[in-house]
């Protein structure tokens, strides 16, 4: 079956995008065959095919329109909240947090879920694959907290386990000890905040960034709290670190149960705390996919691999 769509011509340019890239996309997602002369566009299929390729495009031809510059990722945040019955302007409208022309939004419905658990609870859990945005999001969410005034400093941590290397002792004072440790913290603090202010608020405070080790102790007040890299603490570890929740608080705890780098023997911390906590309220853990991978498509592509792989190894 054939069906030809007339779009108006900002949607037409837009979905025509630079080479075909959004169209070579689309075509990508849909079943059917998609074809774009002018400001005609013409799907070819079985009629569920037609049919399905018709939402997405009346979709995304409602989100150009809407001022939404359209490109691969938008493609596929629209699909897989069709395929989840959501409303794809739902989750790509949800604008976290804006810095100089940048607009944080969740790109798939499990990053918009991710982003609603973490208003919603007091202590989230994102567990899934590198590239899935579970950092990102919290640290542009920690930064509309702060600017918003609901929090009073952000705090950001790690466990300092080396991945596969050992680093040996490094020179000078505690920041620059921590700094490879805690290096993809201070990139997306710097994405949501001009470097100066970043600068300005670790020197009086308002943002922490420290090992997990520096926890012990405290009693954490009216704070966003982040660890990351959880996968890498113990069970006492991370009991610890959830210990610290003082009132006015919330903690995002992020981390890959396929990257572990403790020695073999030593269970993670993060694969134990969701048979300890799941059933509690306030508390809620969201698992991701590749299917929410946003980096480059390989970066997908490869955590598929290495799934697949384990699976057959486990069989």
């Amino acid at each position: 079956m054939r069906r030809n769509l007339e779009l108006p011509d900002e949607v037409a340019v837009e979905l025509a995008g630079s080479q075909d890239v959004v169209l070579r996309a689309l075509q990508a997602h849909l079943e059917c065959k998609v074809f774009l002369r002018g400001n005609l566009l013409t799907l070819d299929g079985e009629q569920s095919e037609t049919d399905a390729g018709e939402r997405v495009v009346r979709e995304l031809s409602d989100l150009i329109t809407r001022g939404h510059q359209i490109g691969p990722g938008t493609i596929a945040a629209v699909t897989g909240a069709l395929d989840a019955h959501e409303s794809p302007a739902r989750v790509l409208e949800d604008v976290v947090w804006h810095h100089r022309g940048l607009s944080i939004a969740p790109k798939s419905v499990n990053q918009k879920r991710y982003v609603d658990s973490i208003r919603a609870n007091t202590v989230t859990f994102g567990i899934g694959p590198a590239g899935t945005g579970k950092t990102f999001l919290a640290v542009a969410l920690a930064a509309a907290a702060l600017s918003r005034h609901e929090v009073n400093r952000i705090i950001l941590t790690r466990p300092a386990v080396e991945a596969g290397e050992r680093l040996g002792f490094l020179p000078g004072d505690l920041m620059a000890k921590v700094d490879p440790y805690l290096r993809p913290l201070f990139d997306a603090l710097h994405d949501m905040l001009d470097p100066e202010k970043v600068s300005r608020h670790l020197e009086r405070g308002v943002i922490e960034i420290a090992p997990l080790a520096f926890m012990r102790g405290r009693s954490i007040n009216d704070s966003f709290i982040i660890l990351d890299e959880a996968q890498n603490t113990t069970p006492e570890q991370m009991k610890m670190f959830l210990t610290r929740l003082g009132f006015g608080s919330k903690m995002v705890v992020t981390g890959d149960v396929t990257q572990v780098d403790l020695p073999p023997e030593q269970r993670s911390g993060l694969i134990v705390v969701g048979d300890v906590l799941s059933k509690l309220d306030d508390i809620e853990f969201v698992t991701f996919g590749a299917e929410d991978v946003v980096r480059h498509k390989l970066v997908q592509r490869i955590v598929e691999a290495y799934d697949e792989h384990s699976q057959r190894r486990d069989r």
